[in-house]
């Protein structure tokens, strides 16, 4: 399911995403004994040096094919109140330097302190999240001693945003897209979701430029990424990525492990997952959040959900199937909530314990039958407006996520999965499940690997992880870490997407100690 809105993962037509929600609040902290820590230098705040190239390879920055992209000049003005913007210009193919180029958009919150480290680069997830939103709330979504000591860096990797964005469907096809069934009954029904599947892919191709769809995967976003640590004058790269935002990181570092400075994976990818396995584990995130969800409002005097958690979740179970064919009034006669916007509103408030009563007031509305609750829910995760206007990450998501995961199943073994996976993790895993059709119909193959990253050479990377994620489960971030030659884990106890800033001092004072000195938490550290 990506936000990592805020985002992550949206595979698919009418499939569930990853998000990644910044919130506020406080928890406790336990340590093992152990005291062990890595990264420190003399200077304890100094960055580590570039490493050596790995032998066999060669270094972009140094190749003289690549020179003009590395060595171009930028200008910085003032944007956004406190903010500095730029431009800068890549490859559209990064195999053919001197072909077609597009420009990638940068701002950047300058260091507060006086004696800064250095830049922070971020990505949020999806993908197809902006990073030029998520810098522009910088000031939130990072402490004070990060805020002084580095710039914080946002940039809408390419095909989305303000970087040469993937077009798809204008708004009233949007609003037919995403209430659309997702999860199909019969052969009639599954031969509807596999044209749909067909047609927007068409509209993708008929209103985008060719060329670049085929050149919006993760490798060319994390080449494009190296020039802008060049351009920002910083001999390594330090940076913050949430959800979908650390299979960027990860595979940085894989491709650059001379160039890893301070880095954190928040919210964790497995990048060996095949596309199969990354659906099945979100439906058990999700299927996990959802039970703590009901398990919570039963503790409450007014929960709609009755009995024990069980009965609790076949009540919702029957309300989702009831959707399918008799729809809900909201209010507005062109929005019905379908069953599609209600999983989509379901999983918007298990990104995060704060939207609980949000989903709560919602399911009680629609056992009444009205759908207001949940299409306002589902809104917010799609990126719609109250006039009817959506963000770009439901067009850039399954562009990029499709070159970045092959799905080599037919839409007949896609319906098995997605069957079994609704009785193992009902009422969300079908539609998970389904999420897959997108890619099998999509026009260009994926060029990505999926693969164990190791990052041999690199500097220690921080890899954090929520024990109860719904949407990047934490069996991923153990997975990457324990597959990054120095990488670390943190975890956290709680129930929502990624970690850092989401209630937890621990987990912040660990974080920012990283980031500050290179000191790494102590392994098996588990903040609560």
């Amino acid at each position: 399911m990506f936000r990592s809105d805020r985002r992550e993962h949206r595979p698919a037509v009418r499939s569930l995403t990853l998000l990644a929600v910044t919130l506020l609040g406080t928890a406790s902290c336990s340590f093992p004994s152990s005291s062990s820590s890595g990264g420190s230098t003399a200077d304890p705040t100094a960055l580590p040096s570039a490493g050596s190239v790995p032998s066999g390879v060669t270094d972009p920055a140094t190749d003289a094919k690549f020179a003009k992209f590395y060595d171009q000049k930028v200008t910085w003005s003032d944007c956004d109140s406190d903010m500095q913007c730029m431009k800068f210009t890549v490859p559209t193919d990064w195999s053919d330097p001197t072909g077609e180029t597009i420009q990638i958009s940068v701002n950047r919150l300058p260091a507060q302190g006086d004696d800064p480290i250095g830049s922070m680069v971020l990505n949020p997830g999806g993908p197809g999240v902006s990073g030029l939103d998520y810098a522009k709330v910088a000031k939130q979504a990072f402490g004070e001693s990060i805020l002084r000591n580095y710039s914080v860096v946002g940039f809408d990797p390419r095909g989305i945003g303000e970087s040469a964005p993937v077009k798809c469907y204008d708004n009233k096809q949007y609003d037919a897209y995403t209430s659309a069934d997702g999860t199909p009954d019969d052969q009639a029904e599954i031969d509807e979701a596999v044209a749909g599947s067909k047609e927007f892919a068409q509209a993708c191709q008929a209103n985008t430029d060719n060329d670049l769809l085929e050149h919006v995967d993760t490798l060319s976003t994390i080449k494009d990424m190296d020039v802008l640590r060049a351009l920002l004058g910083d001999a390594v790269l330090s940076y913050h990525g949430a959800s979908y935002g650390t299979y960027i990181g990860a595979w940085y570092a894989e491709t650059f492990p001379w160039r890893v400075g301070r880095m954190t994976l928040d919210g964790a990818i497995d990048p060996s997952t095949t596309a199969q396995e990354y659906t099945a584990g979100q439906a058990e995130g999700f299927s996990r959040a959802l039970r703590a969800f009901v398990t919570d409002c039963q503790s409450g005097g007014d929960c709609p959900l009755r009995g024990t958690v069980d009965e609790g979740l076949n009540q919702l179970a029957t309300l989702v199937d009831r959707a399918d064919s008799d729809p809900l009034d909201t209010g507005d006669p062109a929005r019905p909530l379908t069953q599609a916007l209600m999983l989509t509103g379901i999983a918007q408030a298990l990104y995060a314990q704060q939207l609980w009563p949000l989903l709560s007031t919602g399911l009680t509305q629609a056992t009444n039958g009205d759908g207001t609750g949940l299409l306002t829910l589902a809104d917010a995760y799609l990126e719609r407006t109250d006039n009817g206007q959506y963000g770009q990450t439901l067009a850039a998501n399954p562009a990029i996520f499709c070159l970045d995961v092959p799905e080599t199943r037919t839409p007949d073994e896609i319906a098995e999965g997605a069957e079994k996976l609704n009785e193992q993790f009902p009422p969300l895993g079908g539609s998970i499940g389904w999420g897959g059709l997108g890619c099998s119909q999509w026009p260009y193959k994926a060029v990505m690997e999926r693969k164990e990253l190791h990052a041999a050479g690199s500097a220690p990377i921080l890899v954090l992880g929520t024990v109860d994620d719904p949407a990047t489960p934490y069996e991923w971030a153990q997975a990457l870490s324990s597959q990054l030659d120095a990488g670390r884990l943190l975890t956290w106890k709680g129930t929502v997407h990624t970690a850092y800033r989401q209630g937890s001092n621990c987990i912040d004072e660990k974080v920012e100690d990283y980031m500050l000195t290179g000191a790494l938490p102590a392994e098996g550290t588990t903040c609560e």
